[in-house]
């Protein structure tokens, strides 16, 4: 049977104008209506009533929840969201929470007033709460980088736990054994993947973890600084850090500089999260770089199927890869003296 989006690729236009045509709302030129009236015609295609009656009033417009615009990652997140947004006539509201439930969920109210056509939103917190009101009120949801326990949502997002455990199978590849994690929040999901993926690691290669390498914070420059700082004072000290994203790196970075240390002679640093060549005059970091850009455009994309009714009924996950790439700050192979003293 034929989708949406086959009517759309023949007659070669965005499905959303597949939609426009069909339930005749939204303005459309009248040579793109003749084309997909006649490719309807030709390829029998029914639309879905059911889910177009679902939410009879458009807006065209979508919202987009973040927790950080500052973040270059997230801005990178906004750039496809708004690129596949708009290849489908769609304008979109940005949302900036701070990492605050108590403004996440106040625009979750205000959107939902607005009668926004779909919310893409990157939680601040792993728990369901608010995903099922929303879904009640028959808005499409995608959930963004971090997952919903509990919640039966579509989610888009990069496989932490590999790219983690990729990191740190690198550092303990050159020799290191005590390893220091600075982690995100323990209530966020890409903060317990991160940490699965560096305890996976250690468990590969019969390194038994200590509870002393382990540090919490939040996904912030001044968090970063501190847990590099509680780090290096840990006795034996470790070789080696691990950032949970690009922001606890640089703080790190800081910290390490504010020390007298360098990196990678003193002490090897790897992080999650790439930062942007524009943004780093020599970038040094080795880091597992996640496709941002593609998260925000499929993440679109899905929410959008959804409004067209032409998207599976069960709700989708979809995990991308990430790319581990190396650079100067994982520095080289230990020598015999340092992974036997660590002090040294």
């Amino acid at each position: 049977m034929p989708t949406i989006r086959d009517v759309a690729r023949e007659a070669g236009v965005a499905p959303i104008t597949v939609s426009r045509v069909i339930n005749n709302s939204g303005y459309v030129s009248q040579d793109k209506r003749e084309r997909v009236e006649t490719v309807v015609a030709a390829l029998g295609y029914v639309p879905n009533t059911l889910a177009r009656s679902l939410r009879s009033r458009r807006t065209d417009t979508l919202a987009l929840i973040l927790t950080d615009i500052t973040n270059p990652f997230w801005t990178t997140v906004a750039r496809g969201v708004e690129d596949a947004a708009s290849a489908a006539g769609l304008s979109v509201i940005f949302c900036n929470t701070d990492e605050s439930e108590q403004e996440q969920n106040r625009y979750l109210e205000v959107l939902l007033q607005k009668q926004v056509d779909g919310i893409l939103l990157a939680p601040v917190q792993s728990s369901p709460d608010h995903i099922e009101s929303i879904q009640n009120r028959d808005v499409p949801i995608v959930i963004l980088d971090r997952r919903i326990h509990g919640a039966d949502v579509d989610t888009v997002f990069c496989d932490s736990i590999g790219g983690a455990c990729a990191l740190v199978n690198l550092l303990i590849s050159l020799g290191h054994k005590r390893i220091a994690i600075l982690n995100g929040p323990g209530d966020v999901s890409t903060a317990e993947d991160r940490l699965a993926g560096y305890l996976q690691a250690l468990q590969d290669a019969a390194i038994e973890p200590d509870e002393t390498m382990v540090f919490r914070g939040k996904y912030e420059l001044a968090s970063g600084y501190d847990m590099a700082r509680q780090a290096l004072s840990v006795t034996p000290a470790p070789t080696a850090l691990f950032a949970a994203n690009n922001f606890i790196a640089i703080g790190a970075m800081r910290a390490i500089r504010d020390a007298g240390l360098a990196i990678p002679d003193d002490v090897a640093l790897v992080g999650f999260d790439d930062l942007p060549e524009a943004l780093v005059i020599d970038p040094i970091l080795t880091a597992a770089a996640q496709p941002a850009y593609d998260m925000g455009r499929q993440a679109t994309e899905l929410l959008l199927s959804r409004l067209s009714g032409d998207a599976p009924e069960a709700m989708q996950e979809i995990i991308l890869p990430v790319e581990i790439i190396v650079r100067r700050s994982s520095g080289p192979a230990l020598s015999v003296k340092e992974v036997v003293d660590p002090q040294s």
